[in-house]
């Protein structure tokens, strides 16, 4: 090769070099700030911009025949107020004393004083103060405030008030950035933050609020507040910690703010909250469930009772359907259905969509209002137990006087349970109302039909069977010969 030549290429080596090197340089510090600055964000104008509209409230409660106790603590301690909020009380203790004030939060939402905040926060309250961020105090009235969302509005008389920008917690992403700002334990205007854990979550006895689940500190005193996205946008109100200490462990969970406005708008405009109901008992579909019924997958809310006379009986529906859209909105578990349900209006007309003997079908059906009031509530037949073939069942014939006090017409009495039957928990009363075959239910109406039926099972073999019992009509599986 000619010495120029070589010449050339060396230094076209040495000028790629150099450039490799000035790239690497440039993109290090580029690096260094990606690591510190970008994946970790900076809240600081979050929380300048927004803070000021974050209020502590103090509720003096009703006093009634005396004192609420808890063993070992007294009721300036910050404890005291979790507990009172957490664990359950009996019907005749009374609140707390009204020297004692419970501590929460709230957030702003327009100008003129309006002032979203949890139930739990005023309830009973003879007397509550707002302290703004610039210690003015006012005396505040609860507009409304609805248990069953946990939800409370209160109005103060003030105006030109800094007030929150509302966002959308449908656009939410697990393990997107979020921040909280309250008053824990009393101090106030604590900023905490941490990530969306899940969404949709369902809590016991929280049937029409699909919970946020975060890991922001969440303390006593922080109920009530706002929980932010990054944009500084309230996605949700701060609301109840899983803890078995008493402090935070990592599990917090808000009210989405979508939920919560409806609920105030409401509560703004009647005093109360309508609620729509359509007057079923549900179950979760297992596997085994939806492999018994003939379903494409484990997915639905199964109609294991239907209240006679109830929207849902007028509308067609019946028991081992199984609901898997209600309004246009997917049920994906159990779960979703109250919550969807429970969200529309009483009186419109919704098609639902489900399963019936393994084919799909729709179903229109005018929503009831759902009152607090048991007679109002679905109606829970009366379940007898089962007892021994090869699923461990001895049946027997309900008497007339058995059918009319389960409000039975057909079914097969248990008398013993053991084996299969006894680890499913099947129990002597119980009422075995049908036999789930080939993906269609077929009542039971004589012991030895279902006998025959249980002897041609083979070893391993699913069966799904509708019992009834006090608390409501169940599907089971049992797998026979095991």
């Amino acid at each position: 090769m000619p010495r120029t030549g070589r010449a050339a290429r060396m230094n076209l080596v040495r000028l790629c070099r150099a450039v490799l090197l000035a790239v690497v340089c440039a993109l290090a510090p580029l690096s260094a700030v990606g690591a510190g600055t970008v994946v970790l964000p900076d809240f600081t104008q979050l929380v300048q911009r927004h803070g000021a509209a974050v209020v502590n409230i103090s509720a003096a409660q009703a006093s009634k025949a005396g004192p609420l106790a808890f063993p070992g603590l007294g009721q300036d301690d910050p404890m005291f107020d979790f507990f009172r909020r957490f664990i359950p009380r009996k019907p005749e203790h009374p609140r707390v004393d009204p020297e004692n004030r419970s501590l929460g939060s709230g957030f702003i939402i327009s100008a003129d004083g309006f002032i979203l905040t949890n139930a739990h926060v005023v309830d009973g309250a003879e007397e509550i103060l707002v302290r703004l961020i610039d210690k003015r105090e006012f005396r505040a009235r609860v507009v409304g405030a609805d248990p069953r969302s946990d939800v409370a509005l209160i109005k103060i008389d003030a105006s030109d008030l800094p007030r929150l920008a509302i966002g959308d917690p449908d656009k939410l992403q697990v393990g997107e950035w979020v921040v909280a700002i309250g008053s824990p334990f009393g101090f106030d205007h604590s900023v905490t933050a941490g990530i969306v854990s899940a969404k949709g979550r369902s809590l016991p006895d929280e049937n029409f609020v699909p919970f946020i689940q975060t890991d922001v500190a969440i303390n006593p005193g922080n109920s009530g507040g706002p929980l932010f996205n990054l944009k500084g946008e309230v996605v949700g109100i701060n609301s109840q910690i899983y803890s078995q200490t008493g402090g935070f462990m990592g599990l917090s969970f808000a009210i989405p703010i979508n939920l919560a406005m409806d609920v105030q708008a409401q509560l703004r405009a009647s005093g109360r909250v309508q609620r729509g109901r359509i007057g079923v008992a549900i179950q979760e579909v297992t596997r085994a469930l939806a492999e018994s019924f003939g379903l494409p997958r484990a997915a639905g809310a199964l109609v294991s009772a239907v209240e006679a006379g109830g929207p849902a009986a007028k509308a067609g529906l019946e028991q081992g359907d199984v609901i898997v859209r209600f309004g246009g909105k997917a049920v994906e578990s159990s779960g979703d259905l109250p919550r969807i349900v429970s969200a529309s209006r009483p009186g419109s007309q919704v098609t639902i969509s489900l399963y019936r003997n393994g084919a799909a079908r729709d179903l229109n059906i005018v929503v009831g209002e759902w009152l607090d009031d048991a007679g109002q509530r679905t109606r829970r037949s009366e379940r007898v137990q089962p007892a021994p073939n090869k699923l461990g069942l001895v049946l027997a014939l309900p008497t007339p006087a058995q059918r009319r006090e389960r409000n039975v017409e057909h079914g097969l009495i248990v008398e013993r349970v053991q084996g299969v039957a006894a680890r499913a928990d099947l129990q002597v009363g119980d009422i075995v109302l049908a036999i789930v075959s080939g993906g269609r239910q077929v009542p039971l109406k004589a012991v030895d039909v279902f006998n025959r039926q249980v002897a041609e099972l083979k070893d391993g073999q699913l069966v799904t069977l509708l019992v009834q019992r006090s608390e409501g009509a169940n599907y089971v599986t049992l797998r026979a010969g095991e």
